[in-house]
C-alpha cells in the first residue's frame, strides 16, 4: 500500500526508486489466500481435464462423422492445453 504521509517538496523534486514503488505496490497476501487461489485453480484444471475427454468420448462419434478439420488429436491437444494453462495458473498462484 502507499505510504500515509504527506511527502515533502523536496521529496517531490526527485523520483522515487521502482524498486521501491513494486516493493510497497506488492500488497500483503496471506498463506491461506494463496493456498485456496491457487488450489481453486488446479482444481479447475483438473476438471476441466477430466470432464472434456470424458465429454469428448461420449461425443466421439458425432465428431468422427461431421467430417471437420478439427478430429480428435486437435481437440484433445486443446483441452490439455487449457488445463495445463489452469495448472500453471494454479502453481504460479501457490509460490508467488
Amino acid at each position: 500500500m502507499a505510504k500515509d504521509t504527506i511527502p515533502t517538496l523536496s521529496s517531490l523534486e526527485k523520483p522515487e526508486r521502482l524498486e521501491d514503488l513494486l516493493k510497497e505496490d506488492r500488497g500483503d497476501d496471506c498463506l491461506p489466500c494463496k493456498i485456496v487461489g491457487g488450489g481453486a485453480f488446479l482444481g479447475l484444471a483438473a476438471y476441466t481435464y477430466y470432464s472434456g475427454h470424458s465429454q469428448l468420448e461420449q461425443q466421439k462419434a458425432k465428431i468422427l462423422a461431421s467430417g471437420s478439420r478439427f478430429g480428435m488429436r486437435s481437440r484433445k491437444m486443446g483441452i490439455t492445453g487449457i488445463s495445463l494453462g489452469l495448472a500453471w495458473l494454479g502453481i504460479w498462484r501457490l509460490v508467488k
